[in-house]
């Protein structure tokens, strides 16, 4: 049975070629990464600055004080990552993903604002349950809004739309402007002024994503959302009642196995990328010369190289793609390109450890980790937009949100990996360890290149394009072939009644 999904209303138009549902959810997204990444941008110099004092850890080394505020970070991000299985299963199978993202934005601004409560107004001894009621929030309500978000976009085109890639390209965008915000302003507030002041300002962002949603929604989006997406992919029986536990077909347990094996890749991704957050934010911020101009930059906003060149760089590339037409890569070779370009990325990092070698005040220059951060960058831009499109071309609709909840596990695992590697900068050296993650994700892209043409097999057409074919338009192509003896160039054999 082909399953329906609600389309978006027509009366809502389009801009630059695309349902302007899009770019509401761009916005909302937008709001919601300044909160998250600008949160992110500091956490770990909270931890391992006025906070420690006040949560009892002043008698650690420098060393152990870096290793449990990156043992934080680690706990946090794979949870952050892994609950969007069960916001994933709500929207699918309860509250569909529009009230799941209402609900989820709502407990991370609450989450926010008990990070940004002042210590002073608490009891001694009790300000760390604060932190830990803040985090809980932010995982939370990040499982219910980050899997259905993302789903949505997918939501707006039909199977078999070219657009889709560029649409979660464009919403890709809308990602990294918000986190180029939140570094920006959470992380000049933090490391200048007040770094509780800055969860609050991050707290008032994800705010604004909510009031956005809740105020247009229904006139960009009409029904998309609104209705579990379990009870739209339900096959009627011949008696008319729904089996919403019908077996998977032979086709969507193949497609579902390009999922598996393309998260374990993204494993590795995600475990070298994530340095960006930990181990690379503290190499830039003890480590690497700041002074730019004669001032000194807050380490933060070097976390900004990798948005703001994702902004410039996406709608290229995505042009590139579109340019090579039937000769572009399919997903898996575009997935294999982004770990050999993570691994580039930490040859300059490697660049960094040379420069300051074992010297403990030699500090290295601030374009190794530009040169990293771009590198990176183009590295995601091959990998991860490319990976949230494949979850929806993949997933079956009745598993569609449960599915991005799981890509999104992969990722939190991923986060925690990244955490542990950290660690090691501090026992075998920045150079050994930058220098194995580079080898890592290069071997592990050869690796990927070699299975894609097995990965694509499993795909079962899923990126080809697809027609409808009306009556009418079977009458024109049967007058067509009349006169000319060939159907029109522009018919596609991949068609669908």
């Amino acid at each position: 049975m082909q399953e329906i999904k609600p389309k978006p209303p027509a009366s809502a138009g389009q801009l630059f070629g695309h349902p302007k549902g899009l770019f509401l959810l761009f916005g909302t997204e937008m709001w919601e990464r300044l909160s998250y990444y600008g949160m992110r941008g500091i956490f770990v110099f909270y931890l391992t600055s006025t906070a420690a004092a006040v949560f009892g850890w002043g008698q650690l080394s420098d060393t152990e004080l870096q290793s449990k505020a990156l043992s934080y970070l680690g706990w946090y991000a794979m949870l952050v990552y892994l609950t969007p299985i069960i916001g994933g299963w709500m929207a699918d199978n309860r509250w569909g993903q529009r009230r799941c993202i209402m609900f989820g934005g709502t407990l991370m601004m609450l989450g926010q604002f008990s990070l940004g409560f002042p210590h002073a107004w608490l009891p001694d001894g009790s300000q760390i349950y604060m932190l830990w009621l803040g985090l809980a929030l932010l995982i939370i309500g990040n499982g219910f809004f980050k899997p259905n978000i993302s789903t949505m976009v997918g939501d707006l085109y039909e199977e078999g739309d070219k657009r889709r890639d560029t649409a979660f390209t464009i919403f890709y965008m809308g990602i990294n402007l918000g986190s180029i915000l939140g570094y920006l302003v959470v992380g000049w507030i933090g490391e200048k002024v007040d770094y509780q002041l800055a969860f609050i300002v991050a707290g008032i962002g994800m705010l604004l994503g909510l009031l956005l949603q809740m105020t247009q929604a229904r006139r960009y989006l009409g029904q998309i959302g609104i209705q579990p997406s379990a009870h739209l992919g339900l096959e009627q029986g011949s008696n008319g009642a729904t089996d919403k536990h019908r077996p998977l077909t032979q086709e969507e347990r193949d497609r579902i196995k390009v999922i598996l094996v393309l998260g374990v890749f993204i494993v590795v991704f995600w475990a070298g990328f994530e340095q960006a957050a930990g181990s690379m934010n503290l190499f830039a911020k003890y480590r690497t010369d700041l002074n730019v101009l004669g001032w000194e930059i807050p380490a933060s906003w070097l976390q900004m190289v990798n948005p703001l060149f994702i902004i410039i760089l996406a709608p290229i590339i995505a042009s590139i793609w579109v340019g090579m037409g039937d000769r572009e890569p399919s997903s898996p070779a575009k997935f294999s390109l982004g770990l050999v370009f993570l691994g580039i990325g930490f040859l300059s990092m490697c660049g960094a450890a040379l420069q300051i070698g074992d010297s403990e005040t030699i500090k290295a220059s601030i374009w190794w980790l530009v040169f990293a951060y771009i590198f990176h960058t183009i590295g995601e831009l091959c990998l991860s937009p490319i990976g949230l499109s494949v979850v929806t071309k993949l997933s079956p609709l009745r598993y569609l949100s449960l599915m991005m909840g799981l890509w999104f596990a992969f990722i939190g695992i991923a986060n925690k990996g990244a955490a542990e590697i950290g660690k090691l900068v501090g026992v075998s050296g920045p150079l050994a360890t930058f220098g194995g993650v580079a080898l890592a994700a290069i071997m592990a892209g050869f690796i990927l290149y070699l299975i894609r043409e097995k990965l694509v097999d499993w795909m079962h057409g899923a990126e080809e394009i697809h027609v409808t074919v009306g009556e009418t338009t079977k009458e024109e192509i049967s007058i067509t072939a009349d006169h000319e003896g060939t159907p029109p160039r522009h018919f596609s054999g991949n068609k669908k009644e």
